[in-house]
C-alpha cells in the first residue's frame, strides 16, 4: 500500500464525509452543536416601545426650561402589559424594559430628576437621546438568526432563547468506538505493578479530543493482539457507532491485525500518508462504518488526531473539514536540522510572538506533549531552518 501525501490524503478524506443527519434538541443540549437549518425569530424584539433606563417617561412638549417641574402619574415595570396612558401634563416613573406610555415620546434618566412625593423636578440637562428602544429595532418575528452551518456557541444560545425559540434542529453528533490493541498495554495506575506492561494513554486523550470537537464517545476499550478478540471488539464496535477509532496495530509486524478485524473488507479512504510521525495513518469504510486507525505511538496518534480526526469529526457534524487545518505563519525562536523524506509535522510551543521546537521528537515520546501547542509543518525534504526565518504552524 503506497502511502499518499498529506495534502491528498486529506483532500480524499474531505471529499468522502458528509454530516450524519439532523436531529432536534433543546437548548441545553444544543452548545457546540451546528445548525442544520436557519433558525428564525419567533416574536419581534422589542415587542413594544420600551424604556432604555429606568427614569421617568413623559411628552417632550411637556418640557420647559430646566429646572421644571411635573406631577408623577403612575408607575410601569418590566413585563406590564403594554397600553397605559400617559396622564396630561405629567410624567410616569418607568423601569428599564418597561412599554412605554401612550403619547410618550421620551425618557428622562432619574439621574436628572429629583422626587418629591407624587411631583418630580427635572434638574440637569437630559441631553437629545430620548432613551427609547422602538418596536422590531434588534430584530422582527422571522428574521434569521442563525445561519445554517453556524456553532451553537454559548452567545448564539442567548440569541436563539431571545428569539422565543426553545429548541435547535442540528447535525447529529458522531457516536464514536475506540479501540486500543496491544498485548503490552495496562490501565494507567496498574502498570507499574506488572512486568513488561506500560500504561494505556493513548485512548485517554483521544476520547477527550473527540468529546472536546464534536463527537460522542460511546465505547472504548483496551484489547491485547489475539484476532479473535480484537475482531469481537470490533464487531461490537461497529455495531453501537458511526466512527470507530482503532489505535495501533497499523503497521507491517506480525502481530499488527487493526486492518484485518473488521468483517467486511475495508473500503479505504487512504492506506497510510507519507508524513512524520504518523504514516500508519489510514481511514476506511467497513459495514456502512467510518474507520479511522491511529498508530499506537503516543505522539503520533495525538498528532494524526489534530490532522485527521478533528477534520473528520467537523465533517460529520456539519462543519467545514478545512476550518480545522488553518495554518498560519509565525517566526521560527530555535533551529530545525534538515529533514530526509517524508512531510514532517513538528511538535512546538509559541514563545512570545514567535514559536521553537521541542526538543524531543520521537513518535513515542509523551513528556512533551502538555507543551506543545503548535505543529510546525515541514515539506519533504526541508533544508536546515535557522531562527527568524517563518515557519507554517497548526494550533496543536
Amino acid at each position: 500500500m503506497t502511502p499518499l501525501g498529506f495534502d491528498e490524503a486529506f483532500a480524499r478524506m474531505r471529499d468522502a464525509i458528509s454530516p450524519l443527519g439532523s436531529e432536534v434538541v433543546a437548548l441545553e443540549q444544543a452548545l457546540g452543536r451546528v445548525a442544520s437549518e436557519p433558525i428564525a425569530a419567533r416574536l419581534t424584539m422589542p415587542r413594544q416601545d420600551v424604556s432604555a433606563m429606568d427614569g421617568y417617561a413623559m411628552r417632550e412638549a411637556d418640557a420647559s426650561d430646566i429646572p421644571f417641574r411635573l406631577p408623577v402619574c403612575g408607575e410601569i415595570a418590566a413585563g406590564a402589559a403594554p397600553g397605559a396612558v400617559l396622564c396630561d401634563g405629567a410624567m410616569a416613573r418607568i423601569y428599564t424594559g418597561a412599554p412605554l406610555p401612550a403619547s410618550a415620546d421620551l425618557v428622562i434618566m432619574q439621574e436628572n430628576v429629583a422626587r418629591h412625593g407624587d411631583h418630580a423636578t427635572v434638574e440637569r440637562a437630559f441631553g437629545p437621546g430620548r432613551h427609547i428602544r422602538k418596536a422590531g429595532s434588534d430584530f422582527m418575528i422571522g428574521d434569521e438568526m442563525i445561519a445554517a452551518g453556524q456553532m451553537l456557541s454559548w452567545k448564539a444560545l442567548t440569541t436563539i432563547a431571545g428569539a422565543d425559540v426553545a429548541e435547535a434542529k442540528v447535525y447529529k453528533q458522531p457516536r464514536v468506538a475506540i479501540l486500543a490493541t496491544g498485548d503490552e498495554l495496562a490501565l494507567p495506575g496498574t502498570a507499574r505493578a506488572q512486568s513488561g506492561k506500560i500504561p494505556e494513554s493513548v485512548s485517554y486523550g483521544v476520547r477527550a479530543f473527540v468529546d472536546l470537537y464534536g463527537g460522542k464517545t460511546v465505547w472504548r476499550q483496551s484489547v491485547p493482539d489475539s484476532p479473535d478478540l480484537l475482531r469481537a471488539a470490533a464487531r461490537s464496535a461497529v455495531e453501537i457507532s458511526d466512527l470507530v477509532i482503532v489505535i495501533g496495530g497499523a503497521s507491517v509486524g506480525e502481530r499488527d491485525y487493526s486492518r484485518a478485524i473488521f468483517d467486511e473488507d475495508l473500503e479505504y479512504v487512504f492506506p497510510k500518508v507519507a508524513i512524520k510521525p504518523g504514516k500508519p495513518v489510514w481511514m476506511a469504510r467497513s459495514a456502512g462504518r467510518w474507520v479511522l486507525g491511529l498508530p499506537g505511538n503516543p505522539t503520533a496518534a495525538l498528532v494524526t488526531a489534530r490532522l485527521f480526526l478533528g477534520p473528520l469529526l467537523a465533517g460529520l457534524t456539519g462543519r467545514d473539514p478545512s476550518a480545522l487545518l488553518e495554518f498560519s505563519s509565525m517566526e521560527l525562536m530555535s533551529e530545525l536540522p534538515a529533514t530526509k523524506g517524508r512531510e514532517s509535522f513538528v511538535r512546538g510551543q509559541r514563545v512570545g510572538h514567535g514559536v521553537r521546537a521541542l526538543a524531543k521528537q520521537d513518535s513515542s515520546n509523551q513528556s512533551v506533549l502538555a507543551r506543545a501547542d503548535v505543529l510546525i509543518r515541514r515539506p519533504p525534504d526541508d533544508p536546515a531552518r535557522a531562527p527568524g526565518e517563518t515557519v507554517s504552524v497548526l494550533d496543536f
